[in-house]
């Protein structure tokens, strides 16, 4: 019951996703592009998500634990890191230049458009370059703890 919750949840954020046109990256790059033609629609859509968040985040964590699973995943970290900052960056860069962020940049791999594909294959060859680096670097550093790595 736990992964058929987790199929119909991404399902309903990919249909948010369509219906709203942020699986269109024209729509990210017009809000993006501030001093030409502004498309304020996405934070139209941003404003609906923090709106909905707010009003639920509080309650479902009065509850002893979620419905489905053992305790609610919550991050404990609160520092900045180098880590942190970096991806930030990356993802931003990314998000800029293909007009997609990866939730919508699998929706649209329905589509089968060549703009998804390349965005797509791009955000997984990082994912992989990124866990070869981090154990790379581990390998080099093994006595470091994983919260003290920049």
């Amino acid at each position: 019951m736990a992964l058929l919750t987790y199929f119909l949840s991404g399902a309903l954020f990919a249909i948010g996703l369509a219906i709203s046109g942020m699986t269109r990256p024209d729509k990210v790059v017009g809000f993006l592009d501030v001093t030409g033609a502004w498309d304020p629609s996405l934070a139209f859509v941003m404003g609906g998500a923090v709106l909905v968040n707010v009003a639920l985040f509080y309650p479902t964590l009065r509850r002893k634990k979620p419905v489905y699973g053992a305790k609610f995943g919550i991050p404990t970290r609160r520092d900045i890191d180098g880590r942190l900052v970096g991806g930030a960056a990356l993802f931003g860069i990314g998000w800029g230049l293909g007009g997609f962020c990866p939730g919508p940049g699998l929706a649209s791999l329905s589509t089968l458009s060549v703009q998804a594909l390349v965005f797509v294959g791009a955000m997984v060859g990082g994912m992989f370059a990124f866990k070869f680096a981090q154990q790379a670097l581990s390998v080099r550093k093994p006595n470091v703890p994983d919260g003290q790595r920049a």
